[in-house]
């Protein structure tokens, strides 16, 4: 239980970052999991608060990007019962599996969601030529493989579902970015329900990132239909890349 009101406070604007950062560049969980971690959290606890926590990200984000979603309910339902059962697995991968091991994984899956996340433009002008040669890649299995993903970690799970759908669907990215919103988070679903059954979540600080996300993905999905996304894309995967450098030195 955190109870020092400064550091709460801290919380709720990383989770405001979170949830802004998320809606946007899809990358969430390297600005609130760090964060978290700063607070004290060991972490596998942090990663599981986390998880718990970013669910305000997927209704703020959903609240926010209702002109987007309209009109994809037949598309967006079977995609997040996926995620959702797929991030269940992913949790209890990250349950069953030694905290050391997870401490040990940490660095390379935020080096590497850091690097898809700068990589984030080449790999849609890839996908949008696959889309245009008719090629179409296992989109079922690939939201699968995501929400395990999601479930056992989740840094730039949202990078890599836009690249899936964008390869899957024609329709301007604000939309497609809206759907990713909706279907990583169900990915988060499940495994938060397993994850608060264990006793491991840190409640305070799941509910102040909970609010700072909630309100920072709402400004988010409006910002995105205005606003471009490359700078903080830059940014934030620079900044995963250092994060992964200083915990894999410390693993």
């Amino acid at each position: 239980m955190i109870t020092d009101p400064w550091v709460l406070l801290l919380l709720v604007l990383a989770g405001a970052g979170a949830g802004l950062t998320g809606a946007t560049a899809g990358l969430a969980s390297l600005v609130s999991y760090p964060a978290l971690l700063a607070a004290g959290l060991p972490p596998v606890t942090a990663n599981i608060t986390n998880t718990v926590a970013m669910l305000g990200t997927t209704a703020g984000a959903a609240a926010g990007a209702r002109p987007e979603l309209a009109g994809q309910r037949r598309r967006l339902v079977p995609l997040c019962a996926l995620t959702t059962v797929g991030g269940a697995c992913g949790g209890l991968v990250l349950l069953l599996t030694p905290s050391d091991a997870f401490t040990v994984i940490v660095p390379w899956l935020i080096g590497g969601a850091s690097l898809v996340l700068l990589a984030g433009p080449r790999l849609r002008r890839l996908a949008e030529g696959a889309e245009h040669h008719g090629l179409r890649p296992g989109t079922a299995v690939g939201a699968f493989l995501i929400g395990i993903y999601g479930g056992y970690f989740g840094a730039a799970a949202g990078v890599l579902m836009l690249a899936l759908l964008v390869t899957a669907w024609n329709q301007p990215l604000a939309r497609t970015n809206a759907a990713k919103n909706l279907i990583t988070g169900s990915a988060n679903l499940l495994a938060a329900i397993v994850f608060s059954a264990t006793g491991k979540v840190v409640w305070s600080a799941a509910l102040a990132v909970c609010l700072g996300s909630l309100a920072g993905s709402w400004l988010g999905s409006a910002l995105v239909r205005r606003l471009p996304a490359t700078p903080l894309r830059i940014a934030i995967g620079i900044g995963g890349l250092g994060l992964a450098v200083v915990l894999g030195l410390r693993a």
